[in-house]
């Protein structure tokens, strides 16, 4: 039987939440030009003020938490494509990017 109920309360530690934070600001800054985003990017400002607030306890609703999940999961793939196509030293910069973001994946947002 399916859950009618989710709890969508994570409990980040301190780098997880400094890398979220980053991501939502780099998220808000490339959509906020766009009036097409307009959801997202209060999605993400709303999230950064979660974490900014506590972030022992973040308690996201479903609707930040799929966007973000969704984001992250682009850019994800996203840097997947670049490390494949890049040569040595630019996959050295990229994997710590790419690990972290999988980690976080793996880790938070797995159903």
């Amino acid at each position: 039987m399916k859950k009618l109920f989710k709890n969508y309360t994570y409990d980040f530690d301190k780098n997880e939440a400094k890398i979220l934070s980053n991501f939502c600001k780099q998220a808000i800054t490339q959509m906020s030009g766009n009036n097409d985003f307009y959801k997202d990017v209060k999605a993400f400002e709303s999230i950064r003020e979660k974490i900014a607030e506590n972030s022992n306890e973040v308690k996201m609703t479903k609707d930040e938490k799929t966007r973000l999940v969704h984001q992250l999961k682009q850019n994800r793939n996203h840097l997947k494509t670049t490390m494949d196509k890049s040569g040595f030293i630019k996959k050295w910069f990229y994997k710590s990017m790419y690990t972290q973001y999988s980690n976080l994946i793996e880790t938070h947002f797995t159903d």
